[in-house]
């Protein structure tokens, strides 16, 4: 029980950084309704980055340079998906997670990469916790709160809503979708690249990370109908914690089946017949 706080600040931390890749996937899929699998290689891409850019540059540039290129990344991604339907669009952004293990492994090699982040520890209870795992918990929080000023008090932000809600009805009304949907695409490769950048300095990043941060990001995303950044932040914080915990006093080999699981659990609770409860409308 002594290192339980040590656990949950751990596990805070992780969880933030599962947060901020579902909410990429639900800022994608609220505007275009795509499940965009290629989520988890802007974290990579971004993280990659960052480690380059280290080399030659500051702290508190490097960043968010590296950021700004997992945007650049989103929007790229987001022309090649929104030239289909949805359906098909999930299978491109499947292909494109691969061929980004190409160009990664080309550009970077598939050794582990890391970087220097906020140095030194700080005892909580009679547990140790690595100080970075606190700023990645005090920048996550304040992103998530923009993102709800941005979606329901700015012009641009009412108009992604508005997608969201009624693409017909957006366009009679002279929003254009297909720009709506790329500008979504750049927002969910920058919280990709940031959940990247923030999380490589405590948990090295390779080429094929991709696999655990969409696992985790669309485990957290899909408690709120990949459609509420706020319930996929509840569900980040819920699976990192629940994990932390898992690795501190039983296996971390189960870590990745615990996300499986979580998914399988609410795909069900979703699916099954409501009784006389009547439809059940996704917020937006």
């Amino acid at each position: 029980m002594n290192d339980l706080p040590g656990y949950l600040v751990t596990g805070l931390g992780t969880g933030c950084g599962y947060a901020l890749v579902g909410s990429g996937l639900v800022a994608v899929y609220r505007v275009t309704r795509v499940v965009n699998f290629a989520q988890g290689a802007f974290a990579v891409v971004g993280a990659m980055c960052a480690a380059s850019f280290l080399t030659a540059l500051p702290h508190g540039v490097a960043e968010p340079l590296a950021v700004a290129v997992a945007a650049l990344v989103g929007l790229l991604a987001g022309v090649v998906a929104l030239a289909t339907d949805p359906r098909s669009a999930l299978i491109v952004t499947l292909g494109l997670s691969v061929f980004a293990y190409a160009v990664e492994v080309l550009v970077w090699g598939d050794q582990p990469r890391s970087f220097a982040g906020l140095p030194g520890a700080v005892t909580i209870g009679d547990a140790r916790v690595q100080t970075h795992y606190l700023l990645v918990i005090g920048v996550t929080l304040p992103v998530f709160a923009c993102m709800a000023l941005f979606f329901g008090r700015t012009g641009t932000g009412k108009a992604l809503t508005a997608c969201a809600s009624n693409p017909y009805a957006a366009k009679v009304v002279g929003i254009d979708v297909r720009r709506m949907g790329l500008l979504a695409f750049t927002i969910g490769g920058a919280l990709g690249g940031l959940a990247g950048v923030l999380v490589t300095p405590v948990q090295q990043i390779t080429f094929d990370a991709d696999v655990t941060l969409i696992v985790n990001g669309f485990a957290a995303a899909i408690l709120g109908g990949l459609t509420r950044p706020a319930v996929t932040l509840a569900g980040g914080l819920l699976l990192g914690v629940t994990q932390a915990l898992v690795a501190g006093y039983g296996n971390a080999a189960h870590q990745t089946d615990i996300a499986l699981g979580l998914m399988i659990a609410v795909m069900i609770w979703r699916a099954a017949p409501r009784g006389n409860r009547g439809p059940v409308e996704e917020p937006v």
